[in-house]
């Protein structure tokens, strides 16, 4: 019966043809082909599969997501009836070695990913295509992302063009209206500062932010001016009308994309509500205005994760296995297998989820506590209960209730009370493991009842709950990093 399975491999080509590889479920060859993205040259392939196949078989078709190609080949397959699976390139990568360690094809890539279905029974899921509100939520979620991103990367290169500019730079914290009115006008040019006079710069300054800031931030521009003069004279290294007219340029630009994400966001909200018109997401604990739309937007449909722990692995925030014999290594990174912006977005609402959920909390107080974990490991804990709440929401159909330690409905501010009594972190143990010091050691409370015996005694042993040495921190940029999209994820 399993001969008569049709496994279909399809190496994609971003600018040349595809290459496909056909097999029986016995891994036995049926066809080679090359094909486009085209409904004639699509249906050829399903033609040249199913040959002498049983009437309403279903062809396995195995891709890798390779930039956009691969959307119309899964509509067209998926839309036709047949099974359609998108693996990650790392799995097919690995898979390719163990094949074929010393050459490399698109052949030998087709037929290894026509392998997959016999290799990985589990592993794969089919993929499931989301429907017009999802898809239009899940691209406007993408963008807004995006351009968020963009944004920052603006900021950051205007102020290092005004350091050069203005060596004792003005600009120390977030870059306001002011202080964008100020660069667009002047190019941060030292001269064009001086010019024009505390005064008018002060009324500027005024009249740009509303009346919130003015004589006082003229006089931090004015003194920036003042001191770049002193320090450059009329260097022609300095560069300053080259430098301001660029700094004028990222100006603009960094406006262009403000109002493209405003446009976004907009639309990102009014799909978000159509997608889900109770705000249910919105009701869990940590994700608001932002974090809902990104959440529901990556997750798609809810119940084509079987489990809670599937989402989980899916977001990435799944700690990696490492075990032989009776020994277990603990404290392994999380797999960072699943979008990078689905799992930045969790992990920023779990510190507000901690504060807000009992449940979370002891979680977060367990970690810190009795683990030994940096504040960042916590989190990125919190931040998988907190994905595993939220399909559970999805899935049921009913709003987030707020409960205590033992499952009983809670208001929030007998919640805000539990948390404050029973599961807050003292200060000093922040402190602590906030410490970048070499070889700095976590208290070790010794458990109730336990007995002080040599290094080799048995109750020298480490419970599963003794702190163990503090791990060093790990930048949040690291630990959370930015992945490719999962095998999962919506179109």
């Amino acid at each position: 019966m399993s001969q008569q399975r049709r496994l279909v491999g399809i190496d994609l080509g971003i600018t040349s043809e595809h290459t496909v590889r056909v097999l029986r479920g016995d891994g036995t060859g049926v066809c080679r082909r090359r094909c486009r993205p085209t409904r004639e040259s699509l249906e050829e392939i399903e033609q040249a599969a199913l040959a002498g196949a049983e009437e309403g078989m279903r062809l396995e078709v195995v891709m890798e997501p390779t930039g956009p190609a691969w959307l119309p080949v899964a509509v067209f397959f998926e839309s036709r009836g047949h099974i359609v699976y998108r693996v990650s390139s790392a799995k097919a990568s690995d898979l390719r070695r163990f094949l074929s360690r010393h050459a490399k094809s698109n052949s030998i890539d087709a037929e290894t990913l026509a392998r997959l279905p016999l290799i990985d029974l589990k592993g794969l899921q089919p993929l499931v295509l989301p429907d017009q509100a999802r898809a239009a939520l899940y691209r406007h979620v993408r963008t807004c992302g995006r351009l968020t991103s963009q944004i920052t990367e603006r900021k950051l290169r205007l102020k290092a063009l005004v350091r050069q500019l203005l060596p004792v730079s003005p600009l120390s914290g977030d870059l306001g209206k002011a202080d964008l009115a100020v660069l667009e006008r002047t190019g941060a040019e030292p001269e064009s500062l001086t010019k024009i006079g505390k005064g008018r710069l002060s009324k500027f300054i005024a009249r740009a932010s509303r009346g919130q800031l003015g004589a006082e931030r003229a006089e931090v521009w004015l003194e920036s001016a003042r001191l770049s003069l002193e320090l450059y004279g009329q260097h022609p290294a300095a560069a300053y009308a080259e430098r301001a007219a660029e700094v004028r340029t990222e100006v603009r630009l960094l406006w262009a994309i403000e109002g493209e994400l405003a446009e976004y966001q907009s639309r990102r909200e009014k799909t978000y509500r159509q997608v889900d018109p109770e705000g249910l997401m919105r009701s869990v604990s940590g994700l608001a205005e932002v974090g809902a739309p990104v959440v529901v937007g990556y997750m798609g449909t809810p119940h084509r994760f079987a489990r809670g722990p599937r989402f989980r692995s899916y977001t990435g925030l799944a700690a990696k296995a490492s075990e032989t014999g009776e020994s277990q290594r603990k404290g392994q990174p999380i797999s960072k297998a699943g979008p990078g912006q689905l799992r930045t977005t969790l992990f920023l609402a779990a510190d507000s989820a901690r504060q807000q959920d009992p449940q979370l909390a002891r979680i977060y107080f367990v970690q810190m506590m009795e683990r030994g974990a940096t504040h960042t490991k916590a989190l990125c804990v919190v931040a998988a209960h907190l994905g595993e709440r939220a399909l559970a929401v999805m899935k049921r159909g009913t709003p987030y209730q707020l409960p205590d330690t033992d499952g009983r409905p809670v208001s929030q501010a007998q919640a805000k009370a539990i948390i404050a009594s029973k599961w807050t972190v003292p200060e000093e143990v922040r402190s602590q493991r906030r410490s970048r010091k070499q070889g700095r050691k976590v208290p070790q409370p010794v458990l109730s009842g336990q007995a002080k015996t040599g290094a080799h005694g048995a109750a020298a042993r480490r419970p599963s709950l003794q702190p163990m040495m503090t791990p060093q921190l790990t930048p949040i940029k690291d630990l959370l990093g930015t992945a490719t999209e999962g095998t999962n994820a919506p179109s």
